[in-house]
């Protein structure tokens, strides 16, 4: 088998549709991301960029097609954390929709949960290792 190298160098960004984006940027920055990007665009949009603090990755808080209801899906977006206890604790803590418990599956997997954000789509947070 073949294989065909691209330019492609890394995952800049995620896009969720986001109903509310006042309400999904409140949410992101309680968790601590960043916004970095808020800018307006084709007419009555805007597009808004949250990043964790250290990342290089983020999430567009885009908002639906015209037309289209937002569904919530698991966006499989993993999130890392030192102490995924703590993390869990934290989240539970501000009210956010998180499962009740931190999954422990064994090695080679790592501790992590789910969480829910204002729209209903689900991330998940594993611990680093």
């Amino acid at each position: 088998m073949s294989t065909t190298a691209t330019r492609i160098g890394s995952i800049s960004l995620v896009c969720i549709p986001t109903p509310d984006q006042d309400q999904a940027i409140a949410f992101y920055e309680s968790l601590g991301f960043e916004k970095r990007t808020d800018i307006p665009f084709g007419g009555d949009y805007r597009w808004v960029e949250v990043y964790p603090p250290s990342g290089t990755a983020g999430i567009a808080l885009a908002p639906p097609r015209p037309g289209s209801e937002v569904t919530p899906v698991e966006t499989g977006i993993t999130l890392t954390s030192d102490d995924v206890d703590a993390t869990h604790a934290q989240l539970r803590s501000l009210g956010i929709d998180v499962d009740a418990e931190v999954a422990r599956m064994g090695d080679p997997v790592p501790p992590m949960f789910w969480f829910r954000d204002p729209s209903g789509h689900s991330l998940m947070v594993v611990e680093q290792r």
